[in-house]
């Protein structure tokens, strides 16, 4: 059997044939190979929570640090305070440099986003089951907590229908808000305590990798169902009708909608809800056609509400079927902090609700602030923007307000309209208060069908066909989740359409995860460079060295099997091929540069490989083996098993190595 040298016995540059194409370089191979086997040991997970805590925290100042002397105790415990205080708040770092002409430009963003968001939040309060008044708290300290903590410049932070749709379908299913609308109300505000909480925990520790679990695909196919959902369920407030019911699957609420038109509903509230729709569509369309002319749909939801309610008041159109909001409680926010129920039979059920929200939200939110981040040409920590919306829905929870986040309708309303920094949201908030405090009295006779016109207007922009389309032709697999979640939400309810999502996302990561590929790979040309032979026909074999590429971020219990199948199947299949060539493999390189980590399966499943290979003549090299891995199989002494000096920094050195004792090599292939 063919050996790979012993690094004591290897020639020296000068010593080889002079048609030898390789260099070795100044470092002997010896040499080399301990710096991939003595590397320091990677850090704990102690280690890494601490670290993404403290990054999460504090302000990077690394490199301002390194540019100054030495501090004393005192003035680094200050330094580190400042550095807290400044990434928690990072309004206490660009405040100091915030002039007037940017709060012209944001005082008119915020008073632009404020009448869209007055009306919008009355009409999504109605959406959650709530009293319009706690739609409009909603939209006043969770903006004003996110002025503070927040790092977009452009997201609008309110309630939203997706958000708002998921409360009252699920705590309905606890507690009905018709029967009992304070004990509804409690578990609303207790959820919102939950789902900030989890924000906070998932920013904290870095955890955002949790909120991936939607993929892309899925929010397509959710946002597009739930849009269908919430439209439907406008037909309550669009007809009149009294009686309406609570699930939302698209089969119960047109059966609800039926049989409700058969016995009795009132036209001219269909009248009235889809004159101003057809003013809020128009509206947004001449918006979109003329961009100078953004304030027209921005404004268009309170000119309607305005209109309404004076043709209701003239004409006593409340006293012959209209159905109107009439009386809002005003005032500053309520502390409802007295009102969370932290004990009882239903603690559970409102974390999970609260956890679904949070997760829900916060894609919302990050996918809208890095959108309208990229357009200026800056970046937002997702994580910390984790902790800001977590802080704000905590502050909401005790001041009756329910689940916040990022609107993507308002937030390009912002973004028009030449926000300039957070300060808009203040703005806003502030607008919202005044309102609360001054005029709600006057939205006594809003028709309700105006509040249904206002949130169908605003629904078109959740469904994206055009996105749906691109997703079937660049991957199959993502439009199954996509459309596999669009009919859960559709024909199921919203938990069956958010677990359809995640469900058959982990099904895509599990599918690509047990059956990763292998790549068998050949030098390009004229380079050092080894690429996969199928991909690049060009590129040369090695006779004698048989390269190949685990193609698996992680060889774990679910896919190491089918790996040392898969190599063995390919050791098998070029073997029988070079005996063909009258040729023979005598080495096998693994390239495991994608190899991130491996469980103790994967170590089994390499020593069961390593046995199999040398039971029929061959050797086994390992080139490219990352941090984690290296760790682990000098702990499990694997690496004494093939030999440490069968361990190489990269594909290019093993295959030089493995050349100069193989009797049937071309200088000119290695």
């Amino acid at each position: 059997m063919a050996s790979l040298p012993d690094t004591d016995s290897l020639k020296s540059e000068a010593e080889l044939p002079p048609q030898t194409s390789f260099e070795i370089t100044s470092h002997p191979q010896a040499e080399r190979a301990e710096w991939v086997l003595h590397s320091p040991d990677p850090p704990s997970l102690w280690h890494d929570l601490l670290v993404s805590v403290r990054g999460t925290l504090l302000l990077n100042n690394s490199n301002d640090d390194k540019k100054k002397s030495p501090l004393t105790d005192k003035q680094a415990l200050c330094r580190a305070a400042a550095s807290l205080f400044q990434g928690l708040f990072p309004i206490l770092r660009w405040g100091r440099t915030y002039r007037l002409s940017k709060f012209k430009s944001d005082l008119m963003a915020g008073l632009t986003l404020a009448s869209l968001c007055i009306p919008q939040s009355i009409g999504y309060a109605n959406l959650a089951k709530l009293d319009p008044q706690y739609g409009l708290y909603t939209s006043v300290v969770p903006p004003l907590v996110y002025a503070l903590m927040g790092s977009s410049r452009e997201i609008a932070i309110g309630p939203v229908a997706v958000v708002s749709l998921l409360l009252s379908s699920m705590i309905q299913k606890i507690q009905d808000p018709s029967t009992d609308p304070g004990a509804y109300r409690r578990l609303v505000f207790t959820a919102t305590l939950f789902a900030g909480t989890f924000q906070a925990i998932f920013g904290l520790f870095r955890l955002g990798f949790l909120v991936d679990f939607l993929s892309h695909a899925a929010i397509v196919g959710f946002m597009a169902g739930a849009a269908i959902i919430i439209g439907l369920q406008q037909l309550k407030g669009l007809l009149g009708i009294s009686h309406f019911t609570t699930k939302t699957d698209v089969v119960s609420v047109l059966e609800s909608a039926f049989r409700s038109i058969r016995h009795q509903w009132y036209p001219l509230n269909f009248v009235l809800g889809c004159s101003f729709l057809i003013f809020l569509l128009f509206a947004r369309f001449i918006g979109r056609k003329n961009k100078k002319l953004f304030w027209l749909p921005a404004i268009a939801p309170l000119v309607s509400v305005v209109l309404s309610t004076l043709i209701v008041f003239l004409t006593s159109a409340d006293k012959h079927g209209v159905k109107v909001v009439k009386h809002i409680k005003g005032g500053l926010n309520p502390i409802s902090a007295h009102q969370l129920q932290l004990a009882g039979p239903h603690v559970g059920q409102s974390a999970k609700i609260g956890l679904i929200c949070a997760v829900v939200a916060l894609t919302e939110a990050i996918a809208v602030g890095r959108s309208f981040a990229s357009i200026k040409g800056y970046q937002i920590d997702g994580n910390k923007e984790m902790v800001a919306m977590g802080f704000m829905n905590v502050a909401g929870s005790l001041t009756s307000c329910y689940v916040a986040t990022g609107s993507f309708s308002r937030t390009a309303v912002n973004f028009s309209a030449g926000c300039q920094t957070v300060v808009s949201n203040i703005v806003m908030a502030v607008t919202v208060l005044i309102s609360l405090l001054l005029f709600t009295k006057l939205l006594y006779y809003t028709p309700i069908a105006i509040l249904a016109s206002i949130i169908l207007s605003a629904l078109p922009g959740l469904i994206d066909v055009n996105e749906a389309l691109r997703i079937w032709r660049v991957d199959k697999l993502d439009f199954l989740a996509c459309i596999g979640t669009f009919l859960g939400v559709l024909f199921g309810s919203v938990e069956i359409g958010l677990l359809a999502a995640v469900a058959i996302s982990f099904g895509n990561i599990i599918l690509l995860s047990i059956r990763p590929g292998t790549e068998l790979l050949g030098r390009l040309p004229g380079t050092d460079v080894f690429c996969d032979i199928r991909q690049y026909p060009m590129a040369i074999e090695t006779p004698g060295v048989l390269l190949i590429r685990i193609n698996s971020g992680l060889m774990c219990f679910a896919n190491a099997n089918f790996i040392r199948e898969r190599i063995m199947r390919s050791v098998t299949e070029e073997d029988d091929a070079k005996r063909t060539e009258r040729r023979k493999i005598q080495v096998v390189v693994l390239d495991m540069s994608n190899v991130m980590n491996i469980d103790t399966s994967g170590i089994a499943a390499l020593e069961e490989l390593h046995k199999m290979l040398v039971s029929v003549g061959l050797e086994v090299a390992m080139a490219n083996i990352r941090w984690q891995v290296i760790h682990k199989l000098k702990v499990a002494n694997f690496l004494d098993r093939i030999g440490k000096e069968r361990v190489f920094l990269s594909v290019r050195e093993a295959v030089e190595y493995s050349c100069l004792y193989s009797k049937f090599t071309s200088p000119n292939n290695c």
